[in-house]
């Protein structure tokens, strides 16, 4: 049986991709498979990850849209640890590396 392809964009297909990604993840971490079954379930894993990481993007990007028909708001970067220092650029070693310093 060829493997599934990636699901289309949309909110149910986004919730379901990520449901079959969490079970996925649970019958791995469970370990009672055999090497094969592991190996199917990481490549089907794999495309749901992208299918889940795709409909992220264009989830932002339709955000973004309302944003800019309504001028009045603005976009501001997450600042997940609330320490007042923005990382924008997603590298957080260097936040380690400064922890350490």
């Amino acid at each position: 049986m060829p493997p599934k392809t990636t699901p289309k964009s949309g909110s149910k297909d986004f919730e379901k991709s990520l449901t079959d990604l969490e079970k996925i993840v649970e019958r791995m971490e469970a370990g009672d498979q055999s090497l094969g079954t592991c190996l199917k379930d990481f490549e089907r894993g794999m495309l749901l990850s992208r299918a889940c990481a795709e409909g992220l993007k264009a989830a932002e990007r339709r955000v973004e849209i309302v944003i800019k028909k309504h001028k009045d708001f603005a976009i501001e970067v997450f600042d997940e640890d609330g320490d007042g220092d923005e990382n924008t650029d997603g590298d957080y070693a260097d936040d380690e590396t400064e922890a350490q310093d």
